[in-house]
């Protein structure tokens, strides 16, 4: 699981087009996590995920309904420095409201996330996708949203924050707000599937079998398409992976297995529907997705290389409710310059590493080339470590966010500077 400044010219050939408006507000909601028992009182910004086209800005007005401050995280949403939570914009204040405008510069899946102050709180929080539509056609008939949820749920029916003690608490899990989903196919429909694993400390793996399961983008950005091995794949806190399905005509429903390191629950289904399938012959195999621009290349000869360890006792880290920038940073890049990092999980279980403002390489063993897709989470096996390079492109101070794999773990922050 674990293995998975100047803009580049064709960022820059991006115009923004009109602002277009997006109203989030922070407010008590409830799920449905049991069978005939009362709803569980949770935090969310909406069920809607917010769909824009590559090159927008978004207009967006935040409102606090909360008791607590909110810290929004855009996850995946590359050099928005003035959006970065507690470095580019402080926590929003109970009962305040605030207005931005959010570049969306890439097309992709991405994930607004409120739970950054969450951990201990006295309710977790909905995730909510963003979706950035590329502007150029894609070979599709469908476009579905799986956005996957972990709640631990007391005999009592609440549901606990992450950070808290989880002893006692059950497991449940949700696919856009459900404990179930199921999507209806045609024979040789293609359906692009963005998966989005939204548990806050759990790496997951998914699995569809008797269908072909493209792999297209990886946490937002374009990967060199490639099956996956037996219709399995898999994701960290945070993930996303945009999939295409092709229907196989005949096969009957198939169930969506997510695997979250104990056991494999199902937790969603894809049904064959009786209908004529809506093509003669099955899609010639997908192209790559339109690329956002991320750098072809990057120099590793005269990169700045950081060791940068954590997991454990790092006294260095920082809970969010106790971070501020003047924290000495990791380090400070010029912008353009490519920086590698070398990463190692000291922790004695799988830890979660999530970069800002930026995508990365997962480089090989021999730092003799890297894997074909971009990513911003990585989780690394406990002991070992994994380094990643990427183009210190955008200028401003960002995070960087840790956590062990484990619902009690605190989330922990330091943060870097590209100047």
């Amino acid at each position: 699981m674990a293995g998975l400044a100047a803009l580049p010219a064709s960022n820059r050939a991006v115009r923004a087009e009109a602002a277009s408006p997006l109203a989030l507000r922070c407010k008590a909601d409830a799920l449905g996590l049991r069978d005939k028992a009362p709803a569980t009182d949770v935090w969310s910004l909406g069920d809607q995920p917010p769909r824009f086209k590559r090159g927008e800005r978004a207009t967006v007005t935040l409102a606090n309904d909360l008791t607590a401050p909110v810290a929004l995280n855009w996850r995946g949403v590359d050099g928005a420095a003035t959006i970065e939570p507690l470095l580019g914009r402080a926590p929003l204040a109970p009962s305040a409201s605030e207005t931005f405008r959010l570049p969306l510069r890439h097309a992709g899946t991405f994930l607004c996330d409120a739970a950054l102050l969450g951990d201990g709180a006295s309710r977790p929080f909905r995730a909510l996708p963003l979706i950035v539509r590329e502007s150029e056609p894609i070979q599709i008939d469908r476009d579905e949203v799986f956005l996957i949820e972990g709640w631990r749920v007391r005999p009592d029916g609440a549901a606990i924050a992450p950070g808290a003690d989880a002893t006692g608490t059950e497991a449940i899990y949700t696919v856009n707000g459900q404990l179930s989903r199921e999507i209806s196919l045609r024979g040789g429909e293609r359906v692009r599937m963005r998966f989005i694993n939204a548990l806050p400390r759990q790496v997951i793996a998914l699995k569809i079998e008797h269908h072909d399961i493209t792999m297209m983008a990886l946490d937002g950005q374009p990967a060199e398409p490639f099956l996956a091995r037996n219709g399995a794949f898999a994701l960290a806190p945070g993930g996303r992976a945009d999939v295409f399905i092709d229907a196989t005509p005949g096969v009957g429903n198939t169930p969506i297995l997510m695997h979250d390191g104990e056991a494999a629950h199902p937790i969603g289904r894809l049904i064959l529907s009786d209908e004529a399938p809506v093509r003669s012959q099955t899609l010639p195999a997908a192209s790559a997705l339109p690329s956002n621009g991320l750098p072809a290349h990057l120099d590793l000869k005269n990169a700045l290389r950081i060791d940068l360890p954590f997991g454990g006792d790092q006294k260095d880290w920082i809970r969010p409710a106790a971070f501020a920038a003047t924290a000495q940073p990791v380090f400070r890049a010029k912008a353009s310059r490519v920086v590698v990092l070398s990463l190692t999980n000291r922790a004695q279980v799988t830890s979660v590493f999530h970069l800002h403002g930026h995508h990365f390489r997962l480089l090989d063993r021999l730092d003799d080339g890297w894997k074909p897709f971009w990513l911003d989470t990585i989780a690394i096996d406990a002991g070992q470590t994994q380094r990643i390079a990427f183009a210190a492109e955008y200028a401003g101070h960002w995070l960087i966010e840790a956590a062990e794999t484990n619902w009690s773990a605190p989330k922990l922050l330091r943060w870097f500077s590209v100047e």
